[in-house]
């Protein structure tokens, strides 16, 4: 099989690590002590296999038994990259009847997509485009006519070093044992399944529900859809199913069985032998080619997972005493393997992934950077190129939101689809920090692999991005700089209307300008003298007292609860960035000592906890960088699965786990010009953190 991962050779290594002569980790030994295990039927403990593009999760039976049962929990979702349907559309809303226009006092009003109060066409407009399209539900594939009750003496484990989860249990007094995986290159999960109860097994279509967080299955509309069976022959059948406007296939191909149609989406594979196989498909065309066997699907698994864990980075926390550690290396190994099946593909990820949905099964942009930076950090950069690819596809769709607002180059949008629609919203429209992210990502890609194809590769995109960015800083000629205004900052508790320069975004784009100078100069162009000026005059972060606040006519931050809630974009100034002559670091130093004691710490997402640790680093703070990584609070959870739980609503939220290893890598590896040993990690022999393969941040 052709290697993803390049292979460090271990001189390599040893020098990547900045920790002398030491003995290799054992990559097996660290994937196989934090391979989890489940002993009982748990809604939030459900476990997935998959590629990047695709994935299956399934319950304790290790298929999809129980997704009723499970669908408060961590559902059982088969979702993929291509799968998604829109309702119909007979109003036939245009996406232009979204708009409304705003006025941020740049001498023209701006057009933004948002939701609308007032009930009208362009409400119906707004909630049209805001639920369509949205993510499927491929199917669902479980034994049939079992109750949760039934399954007991429950021994399931998924395998990180094969890749594959391995679920025993007793059922109708017999004991069965199921064998799942996916296939590393194809949307195709195989199951070997040895029963001595010989239990059937159903496969089942659902309609989409268009809800905002769900597992996407409405099954009361079963004549809304239909599944046909176009295609049968021994072990083998093709079902094509429509869904409105929407068509996929679904190959089925299994030994000893026989499958009969039970329903109009409903399929039951009855077992003829006590040990029986399928492979079940998902195709956005019918597929020409032959889909591989069971025994070859599990060997290309336990092949590419073999590869995955061998040649990208690793973190021992094996020799560390700290009683936390062994919950730091389980949060980190676990968070690698959830982000290679569940954000590794053509498009961004979703914060839910490809388990279930949530924001309708659409991706949102700012996020990107807290899923993916991490895969270049971690020596899998070809993961996050494969992602980075889909935005020259929607290239024309960012242009066009930056000519209609009156702004120059690509203005990214926040809350989309892969056709890059523009999902309507009172907040995302406004956001402006994704804007940066594609230049911090093609930069990371090019630190991992500095060649002159990876920059023409991003060069232009890079390019048009900055340009977007210098038209939306605006000269202030009083006050002889540049100013940011008209947008929702990070901290999404702050108004567009009301609020100017905050400080994540002042510094975020003084690094992205910066960076895009340098790929003019790599790409031997001269420096862009108008980004220069906009560099230079790019407004200090705005303080009071020593201490930073949310906004420059914040003022009241200390004293507001809506600016010390959500979160604390401000320490993303130094810990997501580099250091730069807008931050003052004596400040910075106050403003974190008084997040960490004060902060509602109640109301904060998942990736606000290496935020505030990636910030304690870079201050020296290393003891209060791991407290604030394993801070024991609600939206810091982390289930059995490896998932990190934020509420009833968002029982899995990926950008937490994206950002632990970002944090993980920085408190290891440093940052450019860094030389301490460990910088994240206190130097009192609690923390001997052994390690490979990491990249510095910049």
């Amino acid at each position: 099989m052709k290697r993803l991962f390049p292979i460090f050779p271990l001189l390599a290594v040893l020098l990547a690590a900045g920790c002398g002569q030491q003995t290799p980790i054992d990559r097996k030994a660290l994937a196989e002590r934090n391979s989890p295990v489940v002993a009982r039927i748990d809604s939030l403990a459900s476990l997935s296999v998959g590629n990047g593009e695709f994935a299956f999760t399934v319950d304790a039976t290790g298929l999809q038994s129980f997704p009723e049962f499970y669908s408060k929990g961590v559902p059982l979702g088969t979702q993929s990259q291509w799968g998604w349907h829109s309702f119909a559309n007979p109003e036939q809303y245009a996406h232009d009847e979204t708009l409304r226009d705003y006025d941020f006092g740049r001498g023209r009003t701006e057009p933004y997509s948002v939701q609308f109060n007032e009930p009208g066409r362009s409400k119906c407009a707004a909630d049209w485009y805001r639920v369509n399209p949205h993510r499927l539900h491929l199917g669902i594939i479980g034994f049939d006519g079992l109750a949760p009750s039934e399954v007991q003496s429950i021994r399931q484990r998924l395998d990180l070093w094969q890749g594959r989860i391995v679920s025993r249990f007793s059922a109708k007094g017999a004991d069965t044992e199921v064998t799942t995986v996916c296939h590393p290159h194809r949307d195709m999960i195989a199951a070997d399944i040895r029963s001595a109860a010989m239990l059937p097994v159903v496969i089942r279509f659902p309609y989409p529900t268009g809800g905002h967080c769900d597992d996407a299955c409405d099954w009361s509309r079963d004549d809304a859809h239909s599944s046909e069976l176009v295609e049968q022959s021994e072990g083998h059948a093709l079902i094509r199913r429509t869904l409105d406007g929407t068509v996929y296939y679904v190959v089925l191909d299994f030994e000893g069985a026989q499958l009969s149609q039970t329903g109009r989406n409903r399929f039951v594979l009855t077992p003829t032998a006590e040990h029986y196989s399928l492979r079940s498909g998902f195709y956005a065309t019918a597929p020409a080619d032959p889909q591989p066997g069971t025994d070859a699907a599990i060997a290309a698994a336990a092949d590419y997972w073999r590869s995955y864990w061998s040649d990208g980075a690793a973190v021992d926390f094996s020799r560390c005493t700290d009683p936390r550690a062994p919950e730091l290396e389980r949060r980190t190994v676990l968070s690698q393997y959830l982000l290679g099946i569940q954000c590794a593909g053509s498009c961004p990820p979703q914060e839910t992934g490809l388990t279930y949905n949530s924001w309708f099964g659409k991706f949102h942009l700012e996020m990107i950077w807290w899923h993916q930076a991490q895969f270049a950090l971690w020596g899998r950069q070809q993961l996050l190129a494969r992602t980075l690819d889909w935005y020259p596809s929607v290239e024309p769709v960012a242009r066009e939101i930056a000519r209609r607002q009156g702004f120059e180059g690509l203005r990214w949008m926040k809350m989309t689809d892969p056709s890059g629609t523009e999902a309507p919203s009172k907040v995302g429209s406004f956001l402006i920090w994704q804007q940066p992210h594609y230049i911090y990502l093609a930069e990371l890609v090019y630190r991992a692999d500095p060649s002159e194809e990876t920059l023409k590769k991003y060069y232009e995109l890079v390019q048009k991005t900055a340009q977007f960015m210098v038209s939306f800083a605006e000269y202030d000629g009083l006050g002889n700089r540049y100013i940011l205004r008209g947008a929702i900052p990070a901290q999404e508790t702050l108004r567009a209307a009301e609020t100017v320069n905050p400080p994540f975004e002042l510094s975020y784009w003084h690094f992205a300008l910066s960076t895009a100078q340098k790929w003019r100069e790599r790409m031997g162009e001269g420096r862009n003298l108008q980004w220069d000026e906009v560099i230079d005059k790019l407004s200090p972060l705005a303080a009071k007292e020593g201490l930073y606040l949310a906004a420059e006519t914040a003022e009241d931050t200390y004293k507001d609860i809506r600016f010390t809630s959500d979160h604390m974009a401000v320490l993303g100034a130094l810990g997501v960035l580099p250091q730069c002559p807008l931050v003052r670091k004596d400040f910075m130093h106050n403003t974190f000592d008084w997040i960490f004691d004060h902060w509602n710490w109640g109301r904060t997402w998942g990736w606000d906890y290496p935020m505030t640790a990636m910030n304690a680093v870079r201050l020296g703070e290393p003891r209060k960088a791991v407290d604030a990584l394993l801070m024991d609070k609600r939206t810091n959870t982390y289930l059995v699965n490896g998932h990190n739980y934020q509420d009833t609503r968002l029982r899995c939220y990926l950008p937490g786990n994206g950002g632990l290893l970002t944090a993980v890598a920085l408190m290891c590896a440093g940052w450019d010009g860094c030389r301490t040993k460990n910088p994240g990690f206190p130097d009192d022999g609690t923390w001997d953190v052994h390690w490979e393969g990491l990249q510095p941040m910049p």
